[in-house]
């Protein structure tokens, strides 16, 4: 059997693997596993998901991710965000559109302190949607632009995706997070014009807060609230801020967003014993699943390197077909646009990861603008349908009134934005990189 056969093979019995409802890392290891050993035997095979293994506990920046998931996880729990969300309720309700304006700040901040996309949405779907069905916002705008902010998470740092990102294409993680904060703050100002405009041409959708509402609200609260509502942002800051500076690692900079987080959780009086216990079972879940996908993604690309595969491909694309380097780059991002109708994000890069990353690299592109470029159609994959993440997450947590139709229709403008932003990221590449070059003189 010829090593191209072998390597079709492998991508078929993985796929069969998935289809069969097993876990991604279950599924993918398994193959990557039996390929080995019957192309190299028992000793080669075993040292091939051996060497794996000490390749991903000897990489130290993989510290960041239990600590990121843990501040994460206790921002959800202790509900530090609905006084965030009050905040903006005050502050931005006089404007038409002006709740809905404020969820997408509430979700670029939880955003900034997640680095997941579920957290996101379960306080967008729980704090925010309810408020604004209430006071008559069309409901599949908001429900739209929750998805959508949410889905931020994964883009803006400290976002887990591209941690994952970074272990498979090799490429600083440090790096990787400044590249996504501005293509992030693009994507959201692009939702928010996209909500002062429609609110702007009928104010019916945003209806702005009543005169009796603000005047039962006294300066004294708004100060109050503005106070809270700053306080995730200094979290953010004593995070970011001496890392961006040099003055600590990027591990060290995880152990102070964590470490802080949670001593506001505990000051607020919000870290109950249950609380304790849920946030740290969930830490150890979400940080052991993401371990095993990147084992039994290291695994599969080891055996794909030694099969060669990787050169063929290269071939395929920039001999026989003749395309362009521009040609192939958008031609993988329609691929993964298409796969992320069925698969999630870490799925998706596990797969594709083995040919695309180094074609890429063989293209002569820079990695961590790519980087940015798969994030953001992992974005458009967590809601599209038939199998987007987070609908099915939305419909488990809205109200009965927003039924599962309202939740696909609301996404059309949505991942129309998340293109946009897509092409302008292919087109200006600069706006992603920018940042990375001033801080690493790349």
């Amino acid at each position: 059997m010829s090593y191209e056969m072998i390597a079709i093979t492998m991508f078929l019995g993985m796929m069969a693997m998935l289809l069969t409802g097993q876990r991604v890392f279950a599924g993918i290891g398994f193959v990557a596993v039996v390929a080995a050993i019957a192309l190299w035997g028992d000793r080669g095979g075993h040292d091939i998901a051996f060497t794996s293994t000490i390749k991903l506990m000897n990489w130290y920046p993989m510290l960041t991710l239990p600590m990121f998931v843990w501040m994460g996880f206790v921002m959800s729990e202790t509900r530090l965000a609905d006084d965030l969300y009050r905040m903006f309720h005050v502050w931005f309700g006089p404007v038409p559109g002006g709740l809905a304006i404020g969820t997408i700040l509430l979700m670029v901040l939880v955003s900034a302190m997640n680095g997941l996309s579920v957290a996101g949405l379960a306080i967008g779907a729980t704090i925010a949607l309810p408020e604004l069905l209430k006071r008559g916002y069309d409901k599949r705008m908001v429900t739209g632009i929750i998805q959508g902010g949410s889905s931020l998470g994964i883009l803006v740092p400290p976002s887990i995706v591209l941690v994952l990102y970074a272990m498979i294409a090799r490429q600083p993680v440090g790096q990787l997070w400044l590249a996504g904060i501005l293509p992030g703050l693009l994507m959201a100002g692009l939702f928010l014009l996209y909500v002062v405009i429609r609110c702007g041409l009928n104010p019916g959708l945003g209806p702005a807060l009543s005169r009796e509402e603000l005047a039962g609200i006294t300066w004294g609260e708004r100060i109050r609230l503005l106070r809270a509502g700053i306080l995730p942002v200094v979290i953010f800051a004593s995070m970011m801020g001496p890392f961006v500076m040099g003055y600590v690692s990027l591990v060290e900079a995880s152990v102070i967003g964590a470490t802080i987080a949670t001593l506001v959780a505990v000051l607020k009086r919000r870290l109950t014993r249950a609380v304790w216990e849920k946030c740290c079972v969930s830490t150890l879940g979400v940080s052991c699943m993401f371990m095993w996908i990147l084992l039994a993604a290291l695994a599969f690309g080891a055996v794909f390197d030694g099969l060669g595969a990787v050169r063929a491909i290269e071939g395929f694309f920039l001999e026989d077909l003749g395309l362009t380097p521009w040609q192939i780059i958008i031609l993988m991002q329609v691929s993964f646009l298409l796969l992320g109708m069925f698969l999630d994000d870490t799925a998706m890069l596990v797969i594709v990861a083995p040919l695309y990353i180094p074609l890429v690299r063989a293209l002569e592109f820079d990695l961590i603008w790519y980087g940015i470029l798969y994030t953001i159609t992992c974005q458009i994959a967590y809601i599209t349908p038939p199998f987007g993440y987070n609908l099915f997450l939305m419909r488990a947590m809205a109200p009965d009134q927003v039924s599962l139709t309202d939740i696909y229709r609301s996404i059309v403008p949505i991942v129309g934005i998340m293109l946009l932003t897509l092409v302008i990221i292919m087109a200006f590449p600069q706006i992603a990189l920018w940042l990375p070059n001033q801080v690493y003189g790349r």
